[in-house]
């Protein structure tokens, strides 16, 4: 419990914060994702510029895994201009700041040790016993025994608050139904003419941010078993409930998370944590309760890291944790339901 509670601090909300180049087509007009612990079978295809920065930098890429201070620090990053984020760019006075935070050097359970100790000879680009090195988005490069952040430099080097040496792997449960009124139709928006999407958000204790529930992946664990276990702890509470309570809440959660959902992201994510050789990643997954039934039977109550949970009408009025809200989007197109009263908007996508 303690090592979970820890690492959910640590480790905000795992999607964080997709980079802004991201790009996912629909078949319609429109264009369609630490520590511990705190991104299937329906068809998008990903056209992603996220590794842009590798072959030259975009405007809007790779911006937030260069932010100073460095999370929960007062460390300063050295300072990377756009033009120079891609390792293909020589810069030979290139002189990233060394960090690690304290919390991953002690050495907990979820962390890695360091590169320098002779007992640890990690796998890269490949499954390390239970720890999954590999990365979504394809191999990347190791420089001097350390993995470099296949999007570009950062300004930092070593961990930062991240537990594993490259890639860190998270999952985020995107749950959804349709707004309806008390007779049990759904209610569309008067200006846009589309069903209301509604979706559970959790209010974050760390910084009072509405955000999508979702945590790292354990190791050896499934991505489907963390997208459940996360709702289950921070939309359910169910770390809070008695054994009879968790039999029945189990019961439920296997109802919505057994049936058809779609993968609307994952691969690397811009996330202020990044640093040169750790970065996250994610898989953003939308479970839709088409009828309401399931999730009528769950109580929603706010536990582990979360403050506040409810749901939350979809629209482009949404402020939400970093760029949450680019993967509400996806979701409301996707399910062809209200974004935005502009209905120009609603057609250039992202």
């Amino acid at each position: 419990m303690a090592e979970r509670i820890l690492g959910k601090t640590l480790a905000t909300v795992s999607l964080s914060v997709a980079l802004a180049s991201v790009t996912v087509k629909s078949s319609g007009c429109c264009s369609i994702p630490a520590c511990r612990n705190t991104f299937s079978s329906c068809g998008f295809h990903l056209s992603s510029n996220i590794m842009s920065s590798s072959n030259g930098a975009k405007e809007n890429s790779h911006n937030k895994a260069r932010t100073s201070p460095y999370p929960g620090s007062k460390v300063q990053r050295s300072q990377v201009p756009n033009e120079k984020v891609g390792w293909f760019v020589e810069w030979q006075d290139y002189n990233p700041v060394e960090y690690t935070a304290v919390s991953v050097l002690a050495g907990p359970r979820w962390a890695d040790p360091q590169i320098s100790e002779s007992n640890f000879s990690p796998k890269f680009n490949e499954k390390d016993g239970h720890v999954e090195r590999k990365s979504q988005n394809g191999l990347y490069e190791i420089e001097n025994g350390r993995p470099r952040n296949p999007a570009g430099r950062t300004g930092l080097v070593g961990r930062g608050l991240l537990g594993r040496w490259g890639p860190n792997h998270a999952a985020d449960p995107i749950i959804t139904r349709w707004k309806r009124d008390r007779s049990g139709n759904k209610i569309t928006h008067p200006v846009s003419g589309k069903n209301i999407l509604q979706f559970v958000a959790i209010k974050r204790k760390d910084c009072g941010e509405w955000a999508i529930p979702g945590g790292m992946v354990d190791p050896g664990e499934k991505i489907s078993a963390t997208l459940k276990r996360e709702f289950g702890e921070e939309a359910l509470n169910s770390l809070q409930k008695s054994s009879t309570e968790k039999r029945e809440l189990e019961e439920q959660l296997h109802k919505l998370f057994s049936q058809e959902h779609l993968v609307i992201y994952k691969g690397y994510v811009d996330d202020p944590r990044n640093t040169d050789n750790a970065w996250m990643e994610t898989e953003a997954v939308n479970y839709h309760d088409e009828t309401g039934e399931i999730m009528d039977n769950l109580t929603l109550e706010a536990g582990d890291d979360a403050g506040k949970v409810k749901w939350v009408d979809i629209s482009d009025q949404l402020q939400l944790y970093a760029s949450h809200s680019q993967f509400i989007k996806l979701v409301a197109e996707k399910r062809d339901a209200h974004w935005s009263e502009d209905s120009e908007t609603e057609c250039r996508g992202l």
